[in-house]
């Protein structure tokens, strides 16, 4: 696929995410709620205005020594039926995360990340994912789309910072997160990198295995599969660096579908010159993060962010 092509399939793919405000143009404006120092990194705790709805809280974290710019990932906190944990996966970890917690992980490593609380969760819990699934639906609006959108913008508000290197932006997420960093990563070329863990699914894949209830009602964009496949949407991605991480018994990515996706990006990566910043890294596990993981994670940033 040429440069216009894929720009006009991110419309298109864009265009599937229903109602959403005009443009992602003009400054995000933000408050500084506090900022802290703790176990060698500085939390910032923020209120974004994203959506022009409803604040969005957000924690920007950075390495207490040096002044940045710092490449910078976005964060996107997993589901796992915790709303009322969002964000502060970045600074609390999860059940399938490894220890240290990845605020502390890339702070120490030079990082600073941004990590905001996704429609429902942490603060902005209140109402069920399935009542606000219905209501968007009624009115025109997608649930997954207007997650997206609140990711998209919230890489807007990255780039204004001057503590950031709007050059070396990546994704990172686990569960639901994956899915989001590589959203993302696919509508905004900005991503350089896109690490993903544990949910590069694809969808005919659940069909088949009958693991459509393996995911939330957020996860589901109306007519998706009438235009792209998971694969095609990560196509997106290419020639920019994805490194992504599945476990063999994960019942969330059906292996059929890991093989579908795999050798679909191996071809795109391969016709666009840049094989290797592609990699599908599999482990015998379930859903979960393995200390193999994370070194791999660690050691593919530092070579490509």
């Amino acid at each position: 696929m040429n440069a216009e092509t894929k720009d006009a399939q991110r419309a298109r793919l864009y265009s599937l995410l229903g109602d959403l405000p005009d443009g992602l143009n003009g400054p995000v404006s933000s408050r500084s709620l506090y900022v802290e120092s703790r176990d060698g990194y500085t939390v910032e705790k923020l209120l974004l205005d994203l959506n022009g709805e409803e604040e969005v809280p957000a924690y920007f974290v950075k390495p207490v020594e040096g002044e940045g710019p710092f490449k910078t990932l976005l964060f996107h906190h997993s589901h796992g039926g915790r709303y009322e944990l969002g964000k502060d996966e970045l600074l609390l970890g999860n059940s399938y995360l490894q220890e240290p917690c990845y605020a502390f992980e890339l702070t120490r490593a030079g990082y600073a990340a941004l990590c905001i609380d996704a429609w429902g969760f942490g603060e902005r819990r209140g109402r069920k994912e399935s009542e606000l699934f219905k209501e968007m639906l009624w009115k025109g609006q997608v649930l997954w789309g207007k997650m997206v959108y609140d990711a998209l913008r919230a890489a807007d508000y990255l780039t204004q910072r001057p503590d950031v290197d709007a050059s070396r932006l990546g994704t990172l997420g686990i569960s639901m997160g994956s899915t989001m960093a590589w959203w993302q990563a696919a509508l905004d070329t900005r991503i350089r990198v896109c690490v993903d863990l544990c949910c590069l699914t694809d969808f005919d894949a659940l069909i088949e295995t009958g693991k459509l209830d393996a995911h939330g009602v957020y996860y589901y964009v109306p007519a998706l599969l009438k235009h792209f496949s998971s694969g095609d949407i990560n196509a997106l991605i290419a020639p920019r660096a994805h490194f992504s991480y599945a476990g063999i018994y994960d019942s969330l990515t059906p292996p059929a579908g890991l093989d579908r996706i795999d050798e679909q990006l191996k071809r795109v990566y391969a016709a666009e010159g840049a094989p290797e910043a592609w990699l599908l890294h599999r482990s015998p596990t379930e859903h979960l993060e393995t200390p193999a993981m994370r070194a791999d994670v660690m050691q593919r940033l530092a070579e490509y962010l």
